[in-house]
């Protein structure tokens, strides 16, 4: 693997912390109908799919997925819209009535903070802030280029009578801002009644499936070639992908394609991952606690802390290593993880890590899998 070392520009550049986010309240045709007036737009990584062109973006490199973020006050709503690759919700605080379906009634599921909600593609979806307080969820897309969303028809019949209209290249024209309103061939259609017809359908069950709540979670202890070692002891949570896992019984909830994998890393204070890097674009968010990551290695390396809701890009390539400094309320840190592709990702370990890892009896087999030096030298004295 090529050597990068992240310049200390580079590090500030890829570090987006939550005094860095700009909302965008006119992201979407939606803004301006009663009920969905009030969410922010965020977009940290990627465009997304928002449909304003003053959309701020934090990162604008291409990482292989999107990351971004809706902020929805107390009884707001996000209108039902389709997507064509994955989008996958993250629950950071607050409480969302998230329904499926042409008009929202094939089902709906009341979700809390923690949760992972893969929508299928291709279906409506929409949400509703229903708790107390202001709620984000963060948002992780498929793909650089989403390929944008359609709205169902009665959102942008509503917009319509706001001023609001959607170019065929998915931009947004704001009448009321004083911009001429397209021509008819210009804009976009809603989608006929046929193709609305032939759409998937999701039960509340089959909806389930999708969804991993705190509960759901299944860590595995050793999930790394460094969880044999001190300050390596981080356990990992598989949801979308196999991921970076080592061992070879975890499995995760579920398997298909995203065009990335996501999943959950635990620790309390003085854990975490020992110094490794891999060829696929990662995104770290702190959901609790606070984490420590240090980039490059011996005189060029780089520490960045990340608090709740911090978010460090980790180009491919770039040695890394990643330990919990304060623990959240219940005695750990807890940190996403999302990596490009659909693949495993097989991490290369710092010399010392190998050594280190041999010498407490553990090693990597040729399947790149966790498991006992003294198997993998039978094996090699058998041949």
């Amino acid at each position: 693997m090529t050597d990068v070392s992240v310049t200390p520009d580079e590090t500030a550049r890829r570090t987006i912390r939550r005094s860095d986010w700009v909302p965008c309240k006119a992201a979407f045709i939606d803004c301006r109908t009663p009920g969905s007036d009030r969410k922010d737009n965020y977009s940290f990584i990627g465009v997304g799919v928002s449909q304003n062109s003053e959309q701020h973006i934090n990162l604008e490199e291409l990482h292989g997925f999107n990351l971004g973020a809706a902020g929805l006050p107390n009884g707001t709503t996000n209108s039902l819209h389709l997507h064509y690759t994955a989008e996958v919700f993250i629950n950071f605080g607050g409480t969302f009535r998230v329904r499926w379906g042409t008009d929202g009634f094939d089902g709906e599921y009341v979700s809390t903070d923690g949760d992972v909600i893969s929508v299928p593609t291709w279906i409506f979806r929409g949400f509703h802030n229903i708790g107390v307080d202001d709620g984000i969820l963060l948002t992780v897309l498929g793909r650089d280029d989403t390929g944008g969303i359609i709205w169902g028809p009665s959102v942008l019949k509503e917009a319509e009578g706001h001023g609001l209209f959607l170019r065929a290249d998915n931009t947004l024209v704001d009448t009321v801002a004083g911009q001429p309103k397209p021509d008819d061939d210009e804009l976009i259609k809603p989608m006929d009644q046929m193709s609305i017809d032939e759409l998937t359908t999701y039960s509340p069950e089959e909806m389930r499936g999708r969804i991993t709540t705190v509960g759901d979670r299944r860590y595995s202890e050793r999930p790394f070639l460094c969880s044999v070692l001190p300050g390596g002891r981080a356990r990992l949570a598989l949801v979308i992908g196999y991921g970076m896992t080592e061992n070879r019984r975890q499995v995760p909830r579920l398997h298909e394609p995203h065009s990335f994998n996501l999943a959950w890393l635990s620790a309390p204070v003085g854990e975490g991952v020992l110094r490794h890097r891999h060829p696929q674009s990662q995104a770290v968010t702190v959901h609790s606690g606070r984490w420590e990551v240090t980039l490059n290695d011996g005189a060029d390396e780089r520490r960045v802390e990340l608090g709740h809701q911090d978010t460090l890009s980790v180009p491919p390539g770039a040695w890394r290593s990643m330990r919990c400094v304060e623990a959240g309320p219940d005695g750990k840190g807890h940190l996403l993880v999302v990596n490009s592709s659909d693949a495993r990702v097989e991490l290369e370990w710092a010399p010392e890590v190998v050594a280190a890892a041999q010498e407490a009896g553990f090693a990597l087999d040729p399947n790149h899998y966790l498991a006992p030096v003294a198997v993998l030298r039978q094996s090699t004295e058998d041949d």
